[in-house]
């Protein structure tokens, strides 16, 4: 268990050391997302920042900045370890492969709550975004991530079979920031629009966040009306459904032996 427990902290500290030795690339790509986030309110708006959509598409944002974080660096990571040859010694490990992958989601939310921290503190100062901070966002926050985190083995598991899989990611990611609500809320989207979207991991999440920090609602609120179960409910399929495929995808490579090619 110590074991176990140590190889966790040891992958998250190795995600934060990387993060911090990469600053000049970390401020450029900050750099980036402060631009796409501005260009793509700008456009949505006709040309217009009106602070309730600057609020409410911040509020999308931060959720789906997550996501991104998390399924990128899990994919990218593996891959990278698949491409450089040492994929093979993460399973020579006695600590289990399973546990070992969730220090690296560990590390991915850690860099990417800092990373969000600062890519937010500019926007909100440099547009004067009026953003309601509340304590009930916190457990949507968190159990949206337990549906991110599973997602993230999910790609993960492809990862482990398919060695490149940039160009899903890429897919996957697009998908998260345009339909999934984050700037436009998916009630002014067609109905089937807005039911595929429902089923990717996010789009709950910055629904309920919403109601609490915008529309003034409680927990209690969004759990009489459904809103909060179905998160719930929604979090925890992702979460128990990615452990099994990334468990199958592992094993179908053991057989293979193909953790060591790429």
């Amino acid at each position: 268990m110590i074991g176990t427990l140590s190889a966790t902290a040891n992958e998250t500290r190795k995600g934060l050391t990387i993060l911090w030795d990469y600053k000049f690339s970390l401020i450029i790509q900050l750099l980036g997302i402060g631009m796409v986030f501005t260009g793509v309110v700008f456009f949505i708006g006709e040309g217009e920042l009106t602070p309730e959509r600057l609020a409410s598409s911040m509020l999308g944002f931060i959720i789906t900045f997550y996501a991104m974080e998390v399924l990128s660096n899990m994919s990218w990571a593996l891959m990278n370890e698949a491409q450089t040859g040492t994929l093979e010694q993460m399973y020579m490990s006695p600590a289990p492969s399973g546990m070992i992958v969730f220090g690296r989601s560990l590390a991915s939310l850690l860099s990417a709550t800092i990373q969000l921290f600062i890519i937010a503190s500019a926007l909100i100062l440099l547009f004067q975004i009026s953003l309601p901070i509340k304590w009930e966002m916190i457990p949507i926050l968190l159990i949206t991530m337990v549906g991110l985190t599973g997602f993230s083995y999910v790609m993960g598991g492809l990862t482990l079979i398919f060695k490149q899989i940039g160009p899903i990611a890429n897919i996957t990611q697009n998908l998260l920031l345009f339909i999934n609500g984050t700037f436009l809320p998916i009630e002014f989207m067609p109905d089937w629009l807005a039911t595929f979207a429902r089923l990717l991991p996010s789009t709950q999440g910055i629904v309920v966040m919403r109601r609490i920090a915008l529309d003034g609602q409680s927990l209690a609120d969004v759990w009489n009306d459904g809103s909060l179960v179905f998160l719930t409910v929604h979090s925890v399929v992702f979460l128990v459904m990615g452990c099994a495929i990334f468990t199958y995808c592992e094993n179908i490579a053991r057989k293979r032996g193909s953790l060591g090619q790429y």
